[in-house]
């Protein structure tokens, strides 16, 4: 064991340009990182330039560095599909061949929805996909006055189930979530994730999700990384969204989040810890705030912001600790529609001790992180992937 922990950061969304499958998606000339520096005109963020973050690609006004702290690299994702589940699945090892099915052009089936509101006892409205904030909005008030679901999807594999509070409790809504669940095990309905969307307010325009969300996802469909490290008796602290999206399966700690600034604050306070093993933390804002609703600028604040609370975590590594940022797909704030882009992703690798840092260039997939972290920890990698490891000096 080289290293006693690693903390690896998902930057939710991302990506760094499109991947050469691109136009497979129809997302030729996406390039989340760089269509937000344009936009942003002076994109601050010092620290990650120190990184590296310059070295990987050009980025308007981001400025490379003759001698980075960290090893960079631009990975490619060899799975098909753009979603989370896709990414980080990844990430641990997972090739998906078969993208996970999508309701985005038609919501879900009539029999679908009928059977779900004879299992509930409540009816539902919506089944389209649309930005929650505005779908919400849309049908809030009809909730108060019926006790009907707000149901939607969007362009991932997700039912979405949005309930105000004040009306549902959150205990009806996670039934109503398992129950949905179920029903999504069917072959013809088989989806990613169900989503539990609570919220708040009493009249159209000031309706406001809060943090009580809840995923409830498919489980991998074979052993992760995270598995071989559970198995071997070492921590997977799960931090925000990670849980979730490996329906808890070698998770041995979860903590919840309400922000990427309450998620940087949890890992650097993991930082005094004494664990060995894996904090894998996911910050979602930059994809579910940003990204998806196309706000370049606010995306661009939010990694100004990232890029503070980076350096503070840095501050508190341990000689034998090992930092590892990366993106699950991008979510380019100025391309059309709201869906996410088939993008690469960057990689940073960080110690206080490496002396000869530098770009790895192009490689091949995600699952580079985790044969990394399997390779460190000396536990098999039941997947796929190239360890970096050795690179590593």
């Amino acid at each position: 064991m080289r290293y006693k922990r690693v903390f690896l950061i998902i930057l939710d969304s991302l990506g760094i340009g499109e991947a050469q499958d691109a136009y497979l998606y129809h997302d030729e000339g996406a390039n989340t990182f760089a269509h937000i520096c344009e936009k942003m005109k002076e994109l601050h963020i010092p620290f990650l330039e120190k990184l590296g973050m310059g070295n990987i690609g050009h980025f308007q006004n981001i400025q490379s560095v003759s001698q980075q702290l960290a090893y960079t690299a631009c990975l490619q994702e060899v799975s098909n599909g753009k979603d989370t589940m896709t990414g980080h699945w990844e990430m641990m090892g997972l090739k998906v061949e078969i993208p996970f099915q999508t309701f985005t052009d038609t919501g879900f089936p009539e029999e679908f929805i009928q059977l779900f509101e004879e299992k509930t006892g409540r009816k539902c409205v919506g089944n389209y996909a649309e930005s929650g904030t505005k779908i919400i909005d849309k049908y809030g008030e009809h909730q108060i006055q019926t006790g009907d679901w707000i149901v939607y999807t969007s362009a991932d594999s997700v039912f979405q189930i949005a309930a105000n509070e004040e009306i549902i409790s959150l205990e009806e809504l996670y039934h109503a979530c398992k129950i949905a669940r179920e029903m999504t095990m069917d072959g013809k309905w088989k989806i990613g994730r169900v989503i539990a969307r609570p919220f708040i307010g009493k009249r159209k325009g000031e309706f406001k999700r809060t943090s009580h969300r809840h995923d409830y996802a498919l489980k991998p469909f074979q052993k992760t990384v995270l598995d071989s490290l559970e198995e071997n008796n070492f921590e997977v602290i799960g931090i925000g969204k990670i849980p979730d999206i490996f329906a808890n399966q070698g998770i041995t700690k979860k903590i919840h989040t309400i922000s990427n600034e309450d998620g940087m604050n949890k890992i650097i306070q993991l930082t005094s810890q004494d664990f060995k093993g894996l904090a894998f933390l996911n910050l979602v804002d930059f994809d579910a705030i940003y990204g998806h609703r196309r706000n370049p600028e606010g995306y661009g604040k939010a990694i100004e912001s990232f890029d503070k609370y980076l350096e503070k975590l840095v501050k508190k590594l341990n000689d034998d600790d090992l930092l590892i940022i990366s993106a699950d797909h991008g979510n380019d704030p100025t391309y059309k529609g709201t869906d996410h882009t088939r993008e690469n992703v960057p990689l940073i690798i960080y110690n206080h001790s490496f002396q000869e840092t530098k770009d790895l260039g192009l490689l091949e997939s995600y699952a580079i992180i985790g044969a990394t972290i399997a390779d460190n920890f000396n536990v098999k990698n039941p997947g796929i992937g190239q360890s970096l490891l050795n690179l590593l000096k």
